[in-house]
């Protein structure tokens, strides 16, 4: 498959001084890195959304339970294979059979894809494997043809005493590629063996907002070491419970979060002399699939929804009401597919500790200050042609440096959900 260049970045350099002040300092940060991940375990599976704006690339959302593994390059996917191998080996060496728990009511031919690319990768890591539903409508085992890809057999669990099994097969561990917005199923609580990510870390109970303050942790001490002001990787965020947009119930809350934040954001614009209008995305502080999510640039924004907006902001995945929103500092998007005139931002991919690829999510409909993770996006594989720690820094402009950076920042979010999962071990 022939690889695609790397995006167009709307600026007069080709790399922006942070970029390239990331990955100057390569050394450093991998010390950095080797160190954190000797005092702290990571979570098995994790994506990451970036939004890069030159002056500024942060992280704005971290998914414990990702989809996505089908739009990796397949040169990047041996990777993956020794990723899953070393992160069994520290933690659980004598693990052979995994089972894996996938979304329940999935009808999306794109999500099997990605379940069929994340299956072959454990079961050619070396691992004993088998998919099996908590969906308790499903009673005996499914085949789902899967076009392009190994087709799947889904199994219905099934639990004997303290222990989750399919049929005689009984694994040393669980494998959750089912985020839990619906809740923590009976049959998986109080089991014996380990879950990965634990069953606290989905999303019935973890909140945007706790992760970001401990992102905004992470940020802190890295930004330490290099010297430069967090903000550069951090969006300034607030969180506001109690809400409820059809009632309008909070809303004075809520304006008054926009209201701080889009002052800070401008201060911060006024010192690094950013030309363009702040904005803020507010989002339901739990729950993925880019439901719930709208962009502001005024308190007149809210104060002028109609039932239609208020709607679509008052349910998430599955009808799951939405009762608490984080309020996030926006951060452009100034990557850009010049030959489909479309808005960029990255995806970056982990395993454990390692970064195995990502892609571009893209969107030609959007503006650079929109939400790209909606009906009429298109990915495209990120260019990783090595290592992510190897960027060539002998080119001052190299496409590896941005990719670097990438991975960088990526394994900043990584590190705060390291700390989630500290809390709850």
């Amino acid at each position: 498959m022939k690889r695609p260049p790397i995006l167009q970045y709307r600026s007069d350099h080709p790399l922006s001084p942070l970029e390239i002040k990331i990955s100057d300092e390569t050394v450093r940060v991998e010390t950095w890195f080797r160190k954190q991940w000797g005092d702290f375990q990571v979570p098995f599976t994790t994506s990451v959304d970036i939004r890069n704006a030159g002056y500024k690339m942060a992280v704005v959302d971290t998914n414990l339970f990702p989809a996505g593994f089908n739009n990796i390059h397949p040169d990047q996917i041996p990777l993956a294979h020794l990723a899953v191998q070393h992160y069994w080996e520290r933690y659980l060496p004598q693990c052979e059979k995994i089972i894996l728990i996938p979304e329940s009511h999935s009808r999306n031919q794109y999500y099997f894809q990605s379940l069929s690319v994340l299956c072959s990768i454990l079961t050619k890591a070396g691992f004993d494997l088998r998919l099996a539903s908590i969906a308790p409508e499903l009673k005996s085992p499914t085949q789902i043809e899967v076009p392009g890809r190994a087709d799947l057999m889904i199994y219905p669990l099934e639990r004997m005493g303290d222990k989750v099994h399919v049929g005689d097969f009984k694994p040393c561990t669980v494998i959750l590629n089912n985020d839990l917005s619906e809740g923590i199923p009976e049959i998986l609580q109080g089991i014996s063996q380990s879950i990965h990510p634990p069953l606290s870390l989905g999303w019935s109970s973890r909140l945007k907002s706790e992760h970001f303050l401990q992102y905004q942790s992470a940020c802190n001490a890295f930004s330490e070491l290099l010297d430069i002001d967090p903000w550069l990787l951090n969006p300034l965020f607030r969180n506001c419970g109690d809400i409820n947009f059809m009632e309008r119930e909070g809303e004075d809350c809520l304006i008054n979060h926009v209201e701080f934040l889009l002052q800070a954001i401008q201060k911060k614009y006024d010192q690094y002399e950013v030309k363009e209008p702040p904005f803020v995305i507010v989002k339901a502080d739990a729950g993925t699939y880019g439901m719930g999510i709208m962009t502001v640039k005024s308190v007149d924004d809210l104060r002028a929804m109609n039932r239609k907006a208020r709607t679509r902001m008052s349910v998430g995945k599955g009808r799951k009401p939405i009762s608490s929103v984080l309020v996030q500092e926006g951060v452009y998007s100034h990557e850009f597919d010049e030959e489909h005139q479309a808005i960029a931002e990255p995806v970056v991919y982990m395993l454990g500790q390692c970064v195995i690829g990502g892609f571009y999510r893209l969107h030609a409909a959007k503006a650079n200050d929109e939400n790209l993770n909606s009906p009429g996006m298109y990915f495209e594989p990120m260019p990783f042609s090595g290592p992510c720690n190897n960027p060539l820094l002998e080119d001052p402009h190299s496409d590896s440096r941005r990719l670097y950076a990438y991975s960088v920042v990526a394994r900043i979010a990584l590190l705060a959900g390291a700390y989630e999962l500290r809390d709850v071990l």
